[in-house]
């Protein structure tokens, strides 16, 4: 089977790992042959490098550069793929009509946030309006997402992301680790998340700062990629007398070691699909608190895998965090719990197989 996939970037972030990992999969289970189109050169996952697929960069002068078009269409009447696949909505944008051009199985798999509420008229709500009629299939990875998103039912899928648990297969961190931050407490709590307005940092420093008036066996560890001025924004709410206990970092490559120092793992944000950043965590035993809505619900098991806390509400993600700080054995079994559902629910192969069966059935 030969696939085109395009994406804008492969930067730090949970749609692009998830892109990577399904990459991975399709290659090592079902040998499929893989165009991957990149519209940036930015690539935070450097073990798509060494994958045996072809890699076309097509950079944009500007944001909706119209050249594009032309590019990707020479591109898939080279490599031509049986499916063209897109992978955010800009790349919908280009793909839709490439696909029609040349006949040839469109697959949308653009919806994997779950916005709330859904402008209409807004950038997103607008591709998917353009490019729906022309999908073959819409994949979205939440049930939230394809309810916000109002995709069509009868082309609808909801596939979840899946973790591969080979990515644990990493040397055990050292004190070299805790030395790079400069952490000295025996609690850490972590965010992964890249520092953009979709995620919600400012209220997770407003939790920390209440709970460090409180106590002095926690640091919070937050680390991502960077995006404007948002992270310099969210340094700035960080109290001096903080600053060497709520610590913002840049994206780390591998960042399973980085997780295994967490005691927990929280994410604050606004609106989510399936949070990869939240399976890492679960994957590795940790006990969650992420803000609800969203896909979030679909994943964290409110208080048997962590807790769902309420949205911008910096003192219920502080009462969360203190109870599992002031409960260890019951964080404990949280994380347990949470891991054996990633494994039964959340996997890579689950992810890849169910690809793949749409591929087919499109291609009959």
């Amino acid at each position: 089977m030969k696939i085109a996939i395009i994406i804008d970037t492969l930067r730090s972030g949970g749609k692009e790992r998830r892109l990577v990992e399904l990459i991975k999969g399709l290659h090592r289970e079902y040998q499929a042959k893989i165009a991957l189109v990149l519209l940036s050169k930015e690539i935070h996952y450097e073990e798509i490098l060494h994958m045996d697929i072809d890699i076309h960069y097509l950079e944009r002068k500007w944001d909706k550069d119209p050249t594009i078009f032309n590019k990707f269409y020479k591109v898939c009447k080279n490599f031509k793929p049986e499916i063209i696949q897109s992978w955010d909505s800009m790349s919908s944008i280009y793909a839709a009509p490439v696909a029609k051009l040349l006949n040839v199985k469109f697959v949308n798999a653009m919806i994997y946030d779950a916005p709330y509420p859904f402008k209409p008229w807004s950038r997103k709500w607008t591709r998917s309006k353009i490019t729906f009629p022309l999908s073959h299939a819409i994949i979205g990875n939440s049930q939230a997402g394809l309810e916000a998103y109002q995709a069509p039912k009868a082309k609808s899928h909801l596939i979840y992301n899946g973790y591969d648990f080979r990515r644990l297969d990493y040397p055990e961190p050292t004190e070299k680790l805790r030395t790079k931050f400069k952490i000295e407490t025996e609690n850490v709590v972590g965010m992964v998340a890249t520092y953009s307005h979709h995620k919600d940092h400012p209220t997770l420093i407003q939790a920390a700062q209440k709970i460090l008036e409180q106590r002095d066996d926690v640091t919070f560890l937050c680390v991502g990629g960077t995006k404007g001025a948002y992270k310099r924004e969210a340094e700035a709410l960080i109290l001096d007398k903080n600053k060497t206990r709520v610590i913002l970092a840049d994206a780390q490559n591998p960042i399973e070691p980085v997780i295994n120092l967490f005691t927990m793992g929280v994410l604050a944000t606004y609106t989510e699909g399936i949070s990869n950043a939240i399976m890492e965590y679960m994957a590795m035993a940790k006990p969650v608190v992420a803000t609800d809505g969203g896909g979030t619900k679909e994943l964290v098991r409110h208080k048997e895998t962590g807790f769902l806390v309420k949205r911008e509400d910096p003192e219920d993600l502080a009462t969360r965090i203190v109870y599992l700080l002031d409960h260890p054995q019951e964080a404990t079994i949280m994380g347990q719990v949470g891991q054996q559902r990633i494994k039964d629910t959340f996997n890579l192969s689950k992810m890849t197989s169910t690809f793949n069966t749409i591929y087919k059935k499109l291609l009959k």
